[in-house]
């Protein structure tokens, strides 16, 4: 489980694609992600990615055929920029919302721009994932925790303060850009209890 906090960004240094599955190489150059032990667990991007091997400043993990597929992650090369949160510890404080590292889906960024000192961003939903998209509801951007501004059809907006556009990905947007999406999963558990389920 994760809060949809980012607490550094880093960058693929080594990937190696192997028989439909790849491992992936991360790179970090700060110590905001403590002490990481193989087994760990690592939203990358928002995915939720179990460590295999460590080392200074640096980490490996195994990518199924099934994420790679359903994410942004199938696309990430060396050199691209990712956004690393480790998972909550018993203790630690949830300054976001509840986040599990399950991508729902791939939404695209579709309008980007100033609002004051902050950044205006819009965001197209795939199809099946608007309903669960509520107006200051919450909602995780490649594993960054936001506050849901409006919603039209499939579209979303949200505001990004001037801290979190610099401290994460989102400070390398433009239209048309593939960011992973995960839903608040109290909107998925009202709608099991109320006996609709997705399809």
């Amino acid at each position: 489980m994760f809060s949809g906090i980012v607490r550094t960004t880093g960058r693929v240094i080594e990937r190696t694609d192997l028989g439909g599955d790849a491992r992936l190489a991360i790179g970090y150059g700060t110590d905001e992600l403590g002490a990481i032990a193989p087994g760990a667990s690592i939203a990358v991007n928002g995915a939720c990615l179990t460590a295999t091997a460590c080392g200074p400043g640096r980490f490996e993990a195994d990518v199924s055929k099934e994420t790679l597929a359903v994410t942004t992650l199938g696309a990430l090369e060396v050199g691209s920029p990712v956004n690393l949160e480790p998972s909550l510890r018993v203790g630690d404080p949830m300054d976001g919302h509840y986040v599990s590292g399950h991508i729902d889906g791939v939404g695209r960024v579709v309008e980007i721009g100033p609002a004051a000192r902050s950044t205006f961003l819009a965001i197209e939903l795939p199809g099946t994932l608007s309903r669960y998209v509520a107006r200051k509801g919450s909602i995780a951007v490649d594993g960054v925790s936001l506050t849901v501004n409006a919603v039209s059809g499939r579209r979303f907006e949200v505001n990004i303060v001037p801290h979190t556009r610099e401290a994460t990905v989102i400070s390398g947007y433009a239209p048309d850009t593939p960011v992973n999406i995960e839903v608040d999963i109290v909107a998925r558990y009202v709608e099991r209890l109320g006996g609709r389920e997705s399809s």
